[in-house]
């Protein structure tokens, strides 16, 4: 038994409010950071204004993920759009592979050429961007996993690479000001070892996104929960098989539940549409249930 055209909860919309919050946040601090870098002499804070810039994109994709996710069941879609959420998470991850290597590619280059020492002001803006980062980490990722988005999880780290590339890149900038002459090269290191956090961050962010894709199942925990409220229903004797997957921010999940053996079909099948009801209701966020009903072998 299955169930067809479910409408969405309002996770969706808190997910694509939270994501609009960081969207405008990056275009504010993209301009602030690349002409903060530029005016500055820091090269460590221009990577991290042009990584910046890449993140309006990846908040773009995510935001684009969530609504075609979102969109009901249809008749060549009978599972609905979830996957367009884990394509997301995957594109914000290639985004931020391509910008770790990016930056590492210019860092090195700015090493091995003459730099100047960023100014002082430079400093203040970087720790106004650290904290505006880090409140933005902690706010997308608190609701992408109370909505269980890996594409809001995946923007959240996005973000907090961001804090990192801006940590280093203060590190950086204060060694080359306190330093003086001979230690101008100190921002480029920083911004070369902001590149790897984001690389390293990317290719993490990569491995789930290809894992949701392919089915991979969620934590047992998960699943033992599901096997506890299905068995709590009256009338089901044990849980035989539980397969869970996660399709956007939904979970599907196929069960085999044990009845009596001598019980009448209809009153079986008034068990499993208990079953599902239960399981659907639950804070898992569970879109759609298919229950298998077996003669228990020990009734």
């Amino acid at each position: 038994m299955s169930s067809q055209g479910f409408k969405p909860p309002n996770r969706f919309d808190r997910g694509v409010s939270t994501v609009l919050v960081g969207l405008s946040s990056n275009v504010i601090l993209a301009v602030i950071k690349i002409l903060t870098g530029i005016f500055g002499n820091s090269y460590a804070l221009l990577a991290d204004g042009i990584e910046s810039t890449l993140d309006i994109f990846s908040s773009v994709v995510v935001l684009g993920g969530i609504k075609i996710s979102s969109m009901p069941a249809d008749e060549n879609h009978p599972y609905g759009h979830g996957k367009a959420e884990s394509l997301a998470a995957m594109s914000v991850s290639v985004i931020l592979l391509m910008a770790g290597i990016g930056i590492a590619v210019k860092s090195t280059l700015e090493i091995m050429q003459p730099h100047h020492t960023p100014a002082f002001f430079t400093l203040i803006v970087l720790v106004l961007v650290i904290i505006i980062k880090e409140i933005l980490f902690k706010l997308l990722y608190s609701v992408g996993k109370s909505v269980n988005s890996l594409s809001l999880t995946a923007e959240a780290w996005h973000h907090r690479s961001d804090a990192l590339t801006s940590v280093a890149a203060f590190i950086g900038i204060s060694v080359a000001i306190i330093g003086g002459k001979g230690y101008e090269s100190a921002d480029d290191w920083a911004a070369l070892a902001a590149s790897g956090i984001i690389i390293f961050n990317g290719i993490n962010m990569l491995k789930h996104a290809v894992q949701e894709i392919m089915d991979y199942a969620p934590n047992p925990e998960t699943e033992e929960t599901i096997r506890s409220i299905a068995g709590r229903v009256a009338g089901v004797a044990a849980i035989e098989k539980c397969r869970v997957r996660k399709s956007g921010l939904s979970l599907f999940v196929d069960i085999h539940v044990e009845v009596n053996g001598d019980m009448q079909v209809h009153k079986a099948h008034g068990i499993a549409h208990e079953v599902k009801d239960a399981l659907i209701k639950s804070s898992l966020g569970i879109a759609d249930v298919l229950v298998h009903i077996e003669p228990a072998r020990h009734p």
